[in-house]
């Protein structure tokens, strides 16, 4: 009988073990890993998907709809599909070059990277926000704060800061990525004076493509009232076969 305990207190305990391991395995992961993880499952080697922006102000709000593709950190094309006013444009990144194909004046026009700072279609999110030109992953150093739960999700807190000669446009980013499944959960973002401008939460969790991610994103100034952003994912696939030559100035004037 004796015997029998024994061998049952064992196996229990190889139980529990194994149940550790996954936690066991976050906390040997560095601040970098933690971030890169988080990066790619949003990101994949290449992305096709539709969306919805909603851009909220205490007076009024407006909605605009888009299809949007990437591949790895260097490509980005996004197509705007409605409001009628807007239907039509295009916005490319290729490498740290972005451009806007606006179809009312037949004209290409290239957005300086002074710019990238700047509100995109008159929402919260940036131009740099829109086709992620800078890295969280490269373009940063990686300092693991702790833990903390936000919205009943268990969080590493991990601080971003930019290298000396990043072109990122934030001075500084703290963002919280869920232990379990490595989503990016909140973000703030400061400027160079460490003044808090922006905060991101996401939502909705739910199955795209090959994976479950956060599907709504709100992005909120710190220092406006009434005032945010709902960028809604309707559609996405990931990993999916594109072409470098798809992302191109001359395929701007043509995608539909």
């Amino acid at each position: 009988m004796t015997g029998k305990l024994t061998m049952i207190k064992q196996a229990f305990l190889i139980l529990s073990l194994f149940a550790l391991l996954p936690g066991l395995h976050a906390q040997e992961l560095t601040a970098k890993e933690i971030i890169r993880k988080a990066d790619e499952k949003t990101r994949g080697l290449s992305s096709e998907g539709i969306m919805t922006m909603t851009v909220v102000r205490p007076d009024w709000t407006r909605t605009i709809t888009m299809k949007t593709w990437s591949k790895n950190r260097e490509y980005s094309l996004v197509l705007i599909t409605s409001p009628a006013k807007d239907k039509g444009s295009v916005f490319l990144k290729i490498k740290t070059e972005m451009w806007n194909w606006v179809p009312s004046i037949d004209k290409t026009i290239k957005i300086p990277p002074s710019m990238m700072l700047q509100s995109w279609m008159g929402s919260d999110f940036t131009n740099d926000d829109l086709v992620r030109q800078s890295s969280i992953v490269v373009d940063y150093t990686h300092k693991l704060l702790g833990r903390e739960k936000i919205r009943d999700m268990e969080c590493f807190k991990i601080e971003l800061t930019p290298l000396p000669d990043a072109a990122v446009v934030w001075g500084k980013v703290i963002m919280w990525v869920t232990v379990n499944s490595y989503d990016q959960w909140m973000t703030e973002y400061y400027d160079e004076d460490n003044l808090l401008v922006n905060v991101a939460n996401n939502y909705d969790i739910k199955k795209m493509g090959d994976r479950e991610i956060p599907t709504r994103l709100e992005m909120v100034p710190k220092n406006k009232k009434g005032q945010k952003t709902i960028m809604h994912i309707d559609e996405m696939k990931f990993n999916t076969k594109i072409d470098e030559g798809f992302f191109s100035q001359q395929n701007m004037k043509k995608i539909r």
